[in-house]
Parts: structure tokens; sequence; C-alpha cells
């Protein structure tokens, strides 16, 4: 997303070479980022955030619900709520969740997407995110350490320490992950997929 510089390598998008591109930039190519703790907005509507993400301020409010819902929030009970402290993490999370759906872009990245998300929401967002694969022409990035999150993937890399441990089709690494993820084996401690 452009939050860190690369030591070394090139990120390419669309044959572009977007390496040095601010935030900003990137953004405006179509790329989305989806925060492991999202940052709230005292004063903000849900129903403001989706417009903005959405690059419409015409929203209509059956669009808002459609998005909301799909992150498993009853949209009534939420498209007028300030994004503020009275919401829970879990709240916050499935909200910015769906501001990355009604932007529909090219690269949408979730970081820890079930991050403080309780289980019946947790089976709506992996049900959005099999949607999402199936019916949508993004590149979907989920840096995830749930089994069933991961299970998602088409490719699987595992990293730790900032290094590729390993990489592939989710046929062949995941089966690796969950045979080596006993206490003690190379894959537990400090890695990420």
């Amino acid at each position: 997303m452009g939050l860190m510089q690369p030591t070394g390598g090139q990120i390419l998008l669309d044959g572009k070479d977007i390496t040095n591109l601010s935030v900003t930039e990137r953004a405006r190519l179509g790329v989305s980022y989806g925060f492991q703790q999202p940052p709230r907005f005292k004063g903000m509507k849900v129903r403001d955030l989706l417009e903005i993400a959405s690059g419409r301020n015409d929203l209509k409010v059956e669009e808002c619900c459609k998005y909301l819902n799909k992150v498993g929030l009853c949209a009534g009970d939420y498209i007028d709520r300030e994004v503020d402290t009275s919401l829970s993490g879990g709240e916050v999370k499935r909200i910015e969740i769906s501001t990355i759906l009604a932007r529909n872009s090219k690269v949408m990245i979730f970081d820890e997407p079930e991050a403080g998300i309780d289980l019946w929401s947790f089976a709506k967002l992996t049900e959005t995110f099999r949607d999402l694969h199936k019916n949508s022409n993004s590149t979907i990035i989920i840096i995830s350490h749930q089994e069933r999150i991961i299970g998602l993937a088409d490719e699987i890399v595992v990293l730790s320490g900032g290094k590729i441990l390993k990489r592939g089709k989710r046929e062949e690494v995941f089966p690796v992950i969950l045979a080596e993820s006993a206490p003690g084996c190379k894959y537990t401690k400090g890695a990420s997929v």
C-alpha cells in the first residue's frame, strides 16, 4: 500500500511500477487497504465513509445497506452512527471492510480481517470473501493466521522475519502449514500467511 518502502524489488500493478508511489497515488490506481486496527472518525457517520469510499455522494441507502449486510451488520442500526469509540473494535473492522467493498478496487489488501470479530460475523466474512473471489475481478490479498481464512486462498505465502519461508498453491502449502503448526515447529512462532 505504500506505508513502508521496500528495500529491494519492484511492485507492479498492471505492468506499471508503483514501488515509489505514495499511498494516495496507489489508491488512485485502485489499491485499497484494510488496517488490522482501523481508525475511528468522530463526527463522521458510516454512510459518509461509504460515500467517500465509493467516490459517490449520492450513494443510496439500499447500496449502503448492501455493503454493511455483506459484513454481517444490520444496516439500519449502523448507517447513521458515528464511527467513534461507541463502536466495538469488531464493528469498526467490519465497517472498514464494507468501505473497501464499496470502493471496488483492483487490489484489496486486508490485514487480519478477522481481528476482533465474533464467530457469527466471522462466518459471514468468510462467505463474503468467498463471494468476492468468485464474482469480482479484484486481486484479494489477505494477511491472516486464521485457518478458515487461509483455506480460501489460491496461493499462500508464509512470511517470517521479513523473509518468504514458503510460497505456492493452497493445495501444496496449506497441508504443510497444518502439519507443522504444532508447538515448536518452524512456522509457528512469528510466521504470517
